[in-house]
């Protein structure tokens, strides 16, 4: 699969993003909210493309390599997944995520492949409602699932702290922010 933004491509991972993958999540302050630490061994993404490739077979959605497509550079990723395991009592549900190197925050592409993410779910997958969630100390996160559109419904606690769990109706959703 393959979604197209004015200035990234999304498309799905492959095995040769393994380098870029390990250096997006070896970097601690990438690492900082998601609950686990930075990876120190390359195998780890190796690990990672392969269970994501496996969830594009299993589930036909999955989280999706960004490209800017100035660099052609793989900058992070953005995309839907399908929660097959529970989260904050959900499960089955399309969970938008996005994770980027820090150099290439604070430029819009979070919120660019994010809204991609969205028009996709809505009008190719048809879903009614996206979920996602943030960490509460994330500002960056929160600030741009709000600017989506998402409402805050719920909190619940994860081992790093508390997590803001959000949600987002198809008749909510304005594609053209």
């Amino acid at each position: 699969m393959q979604l197209e933004t004015e200035r990234l491509i999304l498309r799905n991972f492959e095995a040769y993003d393994a380098d870029r993958m390990f250096l997006l999540d070896s970097n601690p302050d990438v690492m900082k909210y998601i609950g686990m630490p930075p990876l120190n061994d390359k195998k780890d993404s190796e690990k990672i493309i392969q269970m994501i490739q496996q969830q594009y077979i299993d589930n036909g959605v999955g989280r999706l390599a960004v490209i800017e497509k100035e660099s052609s550079l793989l900058i992070g990723w953005s995309g839907l997944k399908l929660l097959t395991d529970p989260i904050n009592g959900y499960h089955n549900i399309y969970d938008l995520g996005y994770r980027f190197l820090p150099e290439f925050w604070g430029k819009g592409y979070a919120l660019e492949s994010a809204k991609a993410s969205l028009d996709f779910g809505f009008n190719d997958l048809k879903t009614d409602v996206i979920y996602a969630h943030a960490h509460s100390e994330n500002n960056g996160s929160n600030h741009i699932l709000k600017k989506l559109g998402f409402e805050k419904t719920d909190e619940f606690v994860e081992p790093d702290g508390i997590c803001f769990w959000y949600e987002l109706k198809k008749e909510n959703y304005f594609s053209g922010l």
